[in-house]
């Protein structure tokens, strides 16, 4: 049969206009609508109004409302009478059905389901507020991406970490519900883009019709203020306002310039070589510490403010800035800009004998298995600070995944604090992190502020003779000596222009065993790939030049002991990456 043939042709022809955008958006409503429109289209009574279809299969109280606003719509555009609403639940008598007097009786009044309006704040009130942003009319959608970018300013919750360490859910389960409640549609693969159903829409619209949304967005309900917005381009408004007691400190040269404060200088043979200097002192009371924290260190990607805002409630107000090593550290700031630079040095800024690498636990798994965890502590090591503390910080995971690397943790964690002599703090969550960094933030205040610092020129310093310069100074005269900021920065650039002999380092370092004192070993010895190479060559071929290379690397380091010894089944190992030696 025929849509136009049909007892009810224009409701059929609305419900097949919906079943079709359904189709179109991949929806889950297209089983409904589709029920709805064959139930409709088989149907051979005329209704009068469509809360008279919830009698058939497929309708129910929200689609007949949806149709009674379409058709009510259609006779104010057609100047026509709107039908008035049946008063009772009675059915219309349909044929071959007995209806008569004797048993009939009242329809029970159904209760009318209460309109869904999510929680204030919630996930799921988030997600419609950013869906709503797009335009009512657009097939686009947004990404999870996109859509967590412009909802998280409207959620207490946060849609990348769970609020609890020991939970796995996050505000982005909310979507859930929308979805099971066909307020959002989904589509598109791998790459799933979102987008608000017609009913998802009018829960928008009851949203932002209440009191606490126009008082919150300072205007009243008006159509044309609900401008259409790129999910790329987040309104300025709607970003979370930063905490003024924060100090956000751009240093006073970019990252880029500190690289060249330093310079490379000649190789250190021994302490005669070392230079002769008189050190710039600072008095008590003339600094003050504060503790600096990388811009990276965030909650999660749309969560960027929480670290430092917790921190400036305790009383312990970072500094922000890009750092060129670990994740939080503590200078001495002068109370006097100038008075560093009167004395031959740059900035106003000398790093402490402090610094911070703080790892989560999936970041430390992650770290381990490509090799990053080993690099990091031999940057450190060759810092120069003295008190490296390893924050680890507890997270919800995969219950196989953390047993697969439980051991490689303890052992990463072991070798940190044996090995290394770093002191590893595990905190339950990022707000336990955040107070013990406040507390030693006053720790550190009460420490150093009391007391005088010894700061040597940077013009004596470079990056060969800087380490044998520490160690001298420490064993010989003072344990306590330091550097100004853009020197430290400059000796711990990780910029993009590393050296061949960083390079080198790093390939030798890819070779299980090798750790970062045994690759300056053979650095020492071979200073390119190049050399190291032709030294394997040189070893020659058969079976007595295959004997040479297993040898080569033992044989020349075998005065070496401690932590610096190669063994011969290391030495064998390095010889099949690099000589060939298989």
């Amino acid at each position: 049969m025929d849509d136009a043939d049909s007892a009810n042709p224009q409701l059929l022809a609305w419900v097949k206009e919906w079943l079709d955008l359904a189709r179109e958006r991949n929806s889950k409503g297209v089983t409904t609508y589709r029920t709805a429109y064959n139930s409709l289209k088989a149907c051979p009574i005329t209704f009068e109004h469509p809360a008279q279809l919830q009698q058939l299969k497929g309708f129910g109280p929200k689609l007949c409302e949806r149709l009674e606003q379409q058709l009510k719509k259609h006779c104010e555009q057609n100047g026509l009478p709107m039908p008035p609403h049946p008063r009772s639940r009675k059915a219309i008598p349909v044929a071959g059905v007995d209806n008569g007097e004797g048993s009939s009786k009242p329809a029970k009044k159904a209760r009318k389901p209460k309109a869904y309006v999510p929680a204030l704040r919630s996930g799921a009130f988030a997600l419609v507020v950013g869906l709503s942003m797009l335009d009512e009319n657009s097939s686009v959608g947004m990404t999870k991406a996109e859509l967590i970018e412009v909802a998280q300013p409207h959620c207490d919750s946060s849609f990348s970490a769970p609020s609890d360490p020991t939970k796995f859910y996050t505000a982005w389960n909310s979507m859930k519900t929308l979805l099971q409640k066909e307020l959002v549609y989904e589509r598109g693969r791998p790459l799933r883009r979102y987008a608000l159903t017609d009913e998802g829409w009018e829960v928008a619209k009851r949203i932002k019709d209440t009191e606490h949304w126009q008082a919150e967005n300072g205007r009243a309900k008006d159509p044309t203020s609900a401008q259409p917005v790129n999910p790329d381009c987040q309104p300025i408004s709607n970003r979370r306002p930063r905490s003024p007691s924060i100090e956000i400190s751009e240093p006073a040269k970019a990252p880029s310039e500190y690289q060249n404060i330093v310079s490379d200088g000649p190789t250190v043979s021994d302490d005669n070589s070392l230079p002769n200097f008189t050190p710039i002192r600072l008095p008590p009371g003339s600094f003050t510490v504060h503790l600096v924290l990388d811009v990276r260190e965030v909650r999660a990607k749309t969560d960027r403010d929480y670290m430092q805002e917790e921190l400036a409630k305790l009383g312990a107000k970072p500094i922000m800035r890009s750092m060129e090593l670990g994740d939080a550290q503590w200078i001495a700031k002068c109370h006097d800009p100038n008075l560093l630079i009167s004395q031959g040095a740059e900035g106003a800024e000398v790093v402490l004998d402090w610094i911070v690498e703080r790892k989560r636990l999936d970041d430390l798994i992650g770290s381990i298995k490509d090799g990053r965890f080993h690099e990091q502590k031999f940057r450190l090591q060759r810092s120069g600070v003295r008190k490296v503390i390893y924050i680890i910080e507890e997270i919800s995971m995969d219950p196989e995944v953390a047993s697969r690397y439980a051991e490689a943790v303890r052992s990463a964690i072991a070798s940190t604090q044996v090995v290394n002599g770093y002191f590893v703090k595990r905190t339950a969550k990022m707000d336990d992190t955040v107070r013990y960094l406040a507390r030693m933030t006053a720790m550190l205040k009460r420490t150093y502020e009391s007391k005088p610092l010894n700061v040597i020129p940077t013009k004596i310093l470079t990056s060969q003779n800087y380490l044998p310069l520490l160690k001298h100074l420490r064993d010989s005269i003072s344990p306590d000596w330091y550097i100004t900021y853009p020197a430290f920065s400059s000796l711990a650039s990780k910029s993009e222009s590393i050296t061949l002999r960083d390079v080198f380092l790093k390939m030798l370092m890819t070779t299980k065993g090798i750790t970062g004192e045994r690759a300056l070993e053979i650095q020492k010895r071979w200073k390119t790939p190049y050399d190291f190479v032709k030294a394997f060559e040189a070893c020659g071929s058969g079976e007595q030049g295959l004997k040479r290379k297993r040898e080569l690397v033992f044989s020349q380091t075998s005065h070496l002991v401690g932590r610096k010894k190669f063994s011969k089944p290391l030495s064998t190992k390095i010889a099949e990456v690099w000589g060939d030696a298989l």
